[in-house]
């Protein structure tokens, strides 16, 4: 069972050279996703998480995860261990972190 924290350059990197195996996933509110969030990431709020994540994604896809605050995404990534997802990577410092290495963003 990987228990990873992500480094956002590490996931720069593999969005960069094309390495789609993975779902990054924004657990923030629709609101807050709408108005910036990393390029192709999907909103699926925390509340609605583990059953979103059990009916939409299989079980062994690599996950990266990130939230409000570094508490926020610890969070969400162990709901997603505890729903049976094994392979699931926390993105320290979330959305700001990224936008600090250049990393593509989407929103309004």
């Amino acid at each position: 069972m990987s228990n990873l924290v992500a480094d956002v350059h590490d996931l720069k990197s593999c969005l960069e050279w094309g390495q789609p195996a993975f779902t990054i996933i924004d657990v923030r509110d629709r609101h807050t996703y709408n108005h910036g969030h990393i390029s192709g990431a999907i909103s699926i709020p925390l509340d609605d998480l583990a059953d979103r994540a059990k009916s939409a994604l299989h079980k062994e896809r690599h996950i990266y995860v990130y939230g409000e605050h570094d508490t926020h995404t610890a969070y969400a990534a162990q709901k997603l261990r505890d729903a049976g997802f094994t392979d699931v990577s926390e993105i320290q410092g979330g959305l700001n972190a990224w936008k600090t290495v250049g990393g593509a963003t989407e929103g309004i």
